[in-house]
């Protein structure tokens, strides 16, 4: 079982950099940019929270398999190994954090970004100083869930990773492999401890939404009167 769980937290933190580092650009680009095709791209992104895991799997089976694009393109064999799990865990994370950032940015006055700008400020520095501090809550809230849906993650990873313990066997395959194998009690140990996680993940989540917001609160510590003057 303890293999499993690091294997698990492993291919857990991976994902999340991944959801970060493509998921909040997507964010940004879908609150605040107009152009052809945006509710195509967003309905694609979403479309892992409606598709069974299994063809969610079958998918990333295509692009990484030996036919694949990224087999032709780069040569690396990713399938049934960790990164794979990872990667399917990114792919079914993504849209939770999407969705809530878009939603956190989008509700972030745009005067306030547009008197950074007057002060002189880069777009760089209107998103980092300005609209980050102000939707954080929100993308704080959408990072832990799509973290715990990577984390419980099965059937995706099954298809692109398989299910070899001390290689690729998360958590969740391997609660799978203890009931196959009737070993009850290795179960319900581990799915307390999953439970108990993902109980943990909603009640910070519960806790960042339910929290008073104000504009100078969510700015950091020496940048509020940046967000403040475009309330002057």
């Amino acid at each position: 079982m303890s293999d499993a769980l690091l294997l698990s937290l492993r291919v857990t933190a991976v994902a999340t950099v991944i959801v970060i580092a493509v998921g909040l650009p997507l964010a940004v680009l879908l609150a605040r940019a107009r152009f052809a095709g945006k509710s195509l791209l967003e309905t694609l992104i979403l479309l892992p929270l409606v598709l069974p895991p299994s063809v969610v799997g079958f998918y990333l089976l295509v692009v990484l398999g030996r036919d694949g694009p990224l087999w032709r393109w780069t040569g690396a064999r990713l399938l049934f190994t960790w990164p794979a799990a990872a990667l399917a865990s990114a792919v079914v994370g993504l849209p939770l954090l999407v969705q809530a950032a878009r939603a956190a940015i989008a509700q972030v006055d745009p005067a306030l970004e547009r008197a950074a700008r007057i002060l002189g400020a880069t777009e760089l520095e209107v998103f980092r100083r300005v609209t980050l501090p102000l939707a954080r809550r929100g993308i704080i809230a959408g990072l832990v869930l799509a973290a715990a849906r990577a984390f419980g993650e099965f059937g995706a990873t099954l298809m692109v990773a398989g299910n070899i313990p001390g290689r690729t066997q998360t958590l969740p395959l391997a609660i799978y492999d203890a009931v196959l194998a009737g070993d009850v009690a290795a179960a319900n140990v581990m799915v307390l401890l999953m439970t108990v996680l993902s109980f943990v993940s909603l009640w910070v989540v519960h806790r960042f939404e339910s929290r008073p917001a104000s504009v100078l609160a969510a700015a950091p510590a020496g940048e509020a009167p940046l967000a403040a003057a475009g309330e002057t």
